[in-house]
């Protein structure tokens, strides 16, 4: 374009001195005709004919001056022809090289009409090359490919399509695809030239998607086995169903409940109205009922099998449209509500006999107080029979999921792809949840049942708050959130552990439900009491759920948080066993504020004592003998262990110990035996058996799933180091490695 300018400038230049000096010709002519036809009568033709000599003069500078100009011209002509061919032999290898590249190329200037483009260009949109020539317009030639259905989304909404591939091009701000309706794959990336303009590289990644889509469904079919597994290992009977009801997985579990052949079950429960054809023909005669499709919600159905077993039907349906059914067999607890139930109206009705005497009979005062503490020792046993019930519940519950976790924690041990290694540890995720889930319960049972008594001392907030900071700063800064707990030298009046539960519960939910901002948690000195507040930046609750929310399993959410909805019935509980006054302040919008009032204690303030550091070893090799009557459990030790470079023995019982070879009996350096074994026997009779074999003292950890208090400081009290299930790799560790110090 600049050198078609230059040609037009030095043409019109020409012309402009080719007219001058065609008029200083005529000029010229003019007077020399003049001289020759005068007659000067009075003497001045001598005169005219010097003028007409200084005229001609000056018609030969000007000439001369003429020639010059046409000189330079000529130079500049030449000048000219030779930056014309420099700029086509520049622009033939620009074009070679373009037309070089594997990939799509294309130029548009700054009006946005194509300047340049390849062959490979063309070949993208076969049906519309004939129109994109140089010249065209961007937004024309989208319209073409839109016009041709030349991509899906042309093919779907073609004019949507053109507005929003014009919307991008005019941003020019980095890559985008686009699927072509033959299955190839476009990747664009468009970039601002200095002038205005626009380059855009068209790379064909259909080799790249395809490759990806492979790798997704290795990941996807990995992820599968590892859900079976999971799903094999829970006690429940599970099924799980699409949006088109077809059968996705099972374990193992659900076919014992439904007496289902595992070679003829994917036969049987291949949709779901086969599932309830089968149920209602060999289980349930209203299992349409039972077993009835859900598009929203949870419902929960019990029902009796013909052997005479309960069992627990529950349905959820999965936001993606699916659904999710589970089976459980409730008949011990049934049986034990049942038997609950019944000793509670036993007792209510003793309470209302001994209240009806002592108003009939009010002389006799000492035997009526007598009856009425009768009642209260049976109240208080039931109760304590009711958490004991549940401490063994939870037994059988931790079992399976102590087992789980220790074959996890071998596994995420090992070296392990980067996919797989991600596997292990969504599936130790989801043991953490189950966890909580039991400890929650077992929690909220003994609040209730009065099975935990507090406690109260001096309680210095300082370290505990440094404590919480350590626990939860790794979470916030995980979520991207502000953590700020505030310093304080403060000492109040209350029960440690559980004061330090209702801080973890407001922290975990405030952690849980914001989504950018922060968390604080502060404390402030009002009256005679520290008022320790917790605030976050969250959606905020409304005024009339704040109430409800701390009743067992409520949530008011949008779903992506994770939680049980039973964290605040604890801290209702706890408050209210403390005698602290628990208070919320939220509206929706505005983030929350959830309250504990303390009683400060005498003292107000104190000095904290410096921190003693501890000294730490590294576990190193040790023999250690493993007590359990359940083989999983003892694979699942074997494997953490011998991965941490230990020398393990293990046995189902006192029984087989005593048939070991001596050998292993003089290596042992420290006993792990579980508290219930089989036949009544304890791990803390069995410890004190095999010291005696061994003769000699040797460190003894009791792991049990039971929490009652009592038992706990028993074992404490006879020198047993103690550990809950389900068991915590790093907790194990690093209690062996005291043990060996």
């Amino acid at each position: 374009m600049l050198t078609a300018a230059n040609d037009q400038g030095v043409d019109a230049r020409v012309a402009a001195l080719e007219a001058e000096l065609s008029k200083l010709k005529r000029i010229n002519a003019a007077l020399m005709s003049r001289v020759e036809r005068s007659t000067d009568l009075q003497g001045n033709a001598f005169s005219v004919f010097e003028t007409a000599i200084s005229l001609e003069g000056k018609v030969r500078e000007r000439t001369a001056d003429l020639e010059r100009t046409l000189d330079e011209l000529a130079g500049s002509n030449a000048a000219l022809a030779h930056a014309r061919d420099a700029a086509d032999s520049a622009r033939r290898r620009l074009v070679d090289a373009v037309e070089s590249i594997n990939e799509g190329f294309a130029i548009f200037d700054a009006e946005d009409r194509l300047v340049l483009c390849n062959q490979t260009y063309l070949s993208l949109w076969p049906d519309v090359a004939d129109r994109i020539v140089p010249g065209a317009r961007f937004e024309d030639i989208a319209g073409a490919i839109g016009d041709s259905g030349a991509s899906l989304g042309a093919m779907v909404a073609p004019d949507r399509w053109v507005s929003e591939r014009v919307a991008q091009h005019q941003i020019a701000g980095g890559g985008q695809v686009i699927a072509l309706a033959d299955g190839r794959w476009i990747q664009v990336n468009e970039r601002r030239t200095s002038e205005g303009g626009v380059v855009g590289v068209y790379t064909d990644i259909t080799d790249i998607r395809a490759e990806d889509a492979r790798r997704r469904a290795v990941e996807l079919a990995e992820r599968a086995l590892v859900l079976q597994g999971t799903l094999d290992a829970i006690p429940q009977g599970v099924c799980v169903f699409d949006r088109e009801r077809r059968l996705l997985a099972w374990n193992d579990p659900l076919l014992a409940l439904l007496r289902l052949n595992p070679a003829t079950a994917k036969l049987r429960l291949g949709e779901h109205e086969s599932l309830v054809r089968w149920c209602q023909s060999r289980l349930w005669t209203d299992a349409e009922e039972v077993l009835g499709w859900l598009s929203a919600g949870e419902a929960v159905v019990i029902r009796t099998e013909p052997d005479g077993r309960s069992v627990e039907v529950r349905r959820r349906a999965m936001p993606e449209g699916g659904m999710v059914i589970t089976f459980h067999d409730v008949t011990r607890r049934l049986r034990a509500a049942e038997a609950l139930r019944e000793a509670n109206e036993t007792l209510e009705a003793r309470v209302a006999e001994r209240t009806s005497e002592l108003e009939r009979e009010i002389a006799d005062r000492v035997a009526a107080e007598a009856a009425l503490r009768d009642a209260k020792t049976a109240a208080e046993q039931a109760n304590l029979s009711k958490t004991r019930f549940l401490a063994a519940a939870s037994h059988d519950l931790l079992q399976p999921l102590n087992a789980a976790r220790l074959f996890v924690s071998a596994l995420a041990s090992r070296r392990l792809a980067p996919e797989n290694r991600q596997l292990v540890s969504q599936s130790a995720s989801a043991l953490d949840s189950i966890e909580d889930l039991l400890e929650a319960l077992l929690e909220i049972s003994k609040l209730d049942a009065g099975a935990i008594t507090p406690e109260i001392g001096d309680v210095p907030l300082g370290e505990l708050f440094q404590a919480l900071r350590a626990e939860f700063a790794l979470i916030a800064d995980e979520r991207g959130l502000g953590f700020q707990v505030d310093s304080t030298d403060a000492w109040v009046r209350s029960d440690p552990r559980l004061l330090r539960r209702i801080l973890q519960n407001f922290l975990s939910n405030a952690l849980r439900y914001t989504r950018e901002g922060g968390v604080t948690m502060s404390v402030r000195l009002e009256g005679e009491c520290a008022v320790i507040a917790v605030t976050d930046t969250g959606p905020g609750i409304d005024p009339a759920h704040h109430r409800e929310i701390f009743e067992e399993f409520r949530r008011f959410d949008d779903g992506r948080a994770r939680g049980i909805g039973l964290g605040l019935a604890i801290v209702q509980r706890a408050g209210r066993m403390l005698g602290h006054p628990i208070d919320l302040r939220s509206a929706p919008g505005q983030g929350s504020v959830f309250t504990v009032a303390v009683p400060i204690a005498a003292l107000g303030l104190r000095c904290r004592a410096p921190a003693v550091p501890v000294m730490r070893q590294g576990l190193g090799m040790r023999t250690v003998l493993v007590v359990d009557n359940e083989q999983s459990i003892l694979d699942g030790m074997r494997a953490v262990l011998e991965g941490w470079g230990c020398r393990v023995f293990t046995a189902l019982g006192e029984a087989e110990v005593r048939a070991a070879p001596p050998c292993a009996h003089e290596a042992v350096n420290v006993i792990l035996a579980d508290y219930h074994l089989d036949n009544g026997a304890t791990g803390d009779e069995v410890v004190a058996s095999l010291r005696q074999l061994l003769g000699r003292a040797v460190p003894a950890v009791i792991i049990t799933a039971d929490r009652m208090p009592d038992l706990r400081d028993q074992l404490t009290s006879n020198g047993f180091h103690v550990l809950q299930k389900p068991v915590k790799p790093a907790q194990l560790r690093a209690l062996l490695a005291r043990l060996g110090s």
